[in-house]
């Protein structure tokens, strides 16, 4: 059998041996909108929760935009024109905006980079700047959570009279799902802030993990942050397999956020009968695969399908290779899952560790293989390997027609169903990410 995976930004054939009972698993997603810009203008006029984004700029003199880094796929230079738009005519001059790319950690955004985020006609006549978390004066402290978390926040954010988040929505490896309170924390956080809430304490909370919402403490700390950060009013979209929009939530942070939640999971459900015994799948292409730190995303959805101890193949190119100079150190000095885990359980929490302690919390359960052309040198690590075949076969072959699901184009993740004790039901739903 023969299927195509999401693979940079051209895809790649994947063959599996004859011999398994192996099913083809497509993550389901919405129809895209027949007219975006009519969404999007309806969804600013008649948001969910609070006033139309016109009412709530008037009589404001500047307004801060947080927007997603090359990293995620979201739509900014289809989204930001209408949001632009009303400001304008609420009185907000051009000079009078700042559009905040919201790396967190990640680097800042190249000239090229920007143009391709926000589009060569705005990035032209607007004032974009990256983030960076490494620079502390460049933050405003705002005070502690209730958890005590110190909250840092980009300065250039806080400083405007109205505060705008523009992002989408799909499920997140720690956060449940990604869009609205995340565009500020870590997006727009310092260091600081983010080395607290990527900490064991939170890391290695069950509920810290893809779909989990209601009773996810991540989930809740960032809304906080978010609270503290005056979130004055979020766009956030979902998207097509092809990335066009199919759904548009405008408004109030935590109400907009929670019915576009809502929305991707009636309808964006895969059914899988019960949890196979190994797992093919992709970190979704570009630009979700340019480097191995993202992919890892890909490798945790991908538990919720298969069966403790059952094996995950990722396909993905890692083109920018590893990820950043601190997660490559780590992931070059990490000698096994176990005492990896142990040494960060208490130790000062470095930058990029998460990720890494994700993968290690997988790796203990289940066998990790992969196949990333970008980076060549994982062979030699406990727990991570390279397929022995170019065409990515699995490099052990389980008994004869024992199942194995294979997921071409995304994540997607198995959520188990739970009783009010929290215990783990047999039943369980795929969910795209």
């Amino acid at each position: 059998m023969k299927a195509q995976f999401s693979f940079g930004k051209g895809g790649i054939e994947v063959s599996v041996p004859e011999g398994f009972r192996t099913q083809v698993i497509l993550s389901h997603t919405a129809q895209g909108l027949p007219d975006e810009q009519a969404a999007l203008y309806a969804a600013l006029d008649a948001p969910i929760g609070c006033s139309p984004l016109l009412a709530l700029a008037a009589g404001k003199k500047t307004a801060a935009i947080s927007v997603c880094d090359i990293t995620r796929p979201a739509p900014n230079s289809v989204t930001l024109p209408p949001v632009l738009n009303r400001l304008h005519q609420a009185g907000i001059p051009v000079e009078g905006i700042t559009i905040l790319i919201a790396t967190g950690l990640h680097r800042g955004a190249t000239q090229d980079e920007i143009n391709t985020i926000v589009g060569a006609e705005i990035a032209a006549k607007y004032r974009i700047v990256s983030h960076d978390a490494k620079v502390l004066s460049d933050h405003v402290f705002l005070g502690e959570t209730g958890r005590g978390t110190p909250v840092h926040i980009d300065r250039r954010f806080i400083d405007a009279d109205l505060h705008i988040t523009l992002g989408f929505i799909e499920q997140h490896l720690m956060l449940g799902f990604s869009g609205g309170r995340k565009l500020i924390a870590p997006g727009l956080a310092a260091q600081e802030t983010i080395k607290v809430i990527h900490s064991p304490r939170f890391m290695r909370e069950p509920m810290a993990t893809e779909g989990s919402i209601a009773s996810n403490p991540l989930h809740a700390e960032l809304l906080e942050v978010a609270r503290m950060a005056r979130h004055d009013f979020m766009l956030d979209v979902t998207l097509t397999q092809d990335r066009k929009i199919s759904g548009v939530f405008a408004g109030d942070p935590v109400k907009a956020h929670a019915a576009g939640v809502a929305f991707v999971e009636q309808t964006c459900l895969e059914h899988l009968e019960e949890p196979v015994d190994a797992v093919i799948t992709s970190a979704a292409g570009y630009p979700l695969d340019l480097t191995f730190y993202q992919i890892v995303k890909g490798i945790t959805a991908a538990t919720h399908m298969v069966k403790p101890g059952g094996r995950i193949l990722i396909v993905a190119q890692c083109a920018e290779g590893v990820g950043s100079p601190e997660f490559a150190r780590r992931l070059s000095a990490m000698r096994d899952f176990k005492s990896f885990l142990e040494e960060i359980r208490t130790a000062p929490v470095e930058v990029d560790q998460w990720q890494l302690e994700k993968l290690a919390l997988t790796g203990e359960k289940f066998d990790l293989f992969f196949y990333t052309p970008g980076v060549t040198r994982l062979s030699g690590r406990v727990g991570l390997r390279h397929p022995r075949r170019s065409h990515c076969r699995h490099p052990r072959r389980p008994p004869a027609k024992r199942p194995r699901s294979v997921s071409p184009r995304r994540p997607l993740h198995l959520r188990p169903r739970r009783n009010r004790s929290g215990r783990r039901l047999a039943r369980f739903n795929l969910l795209r990410t």
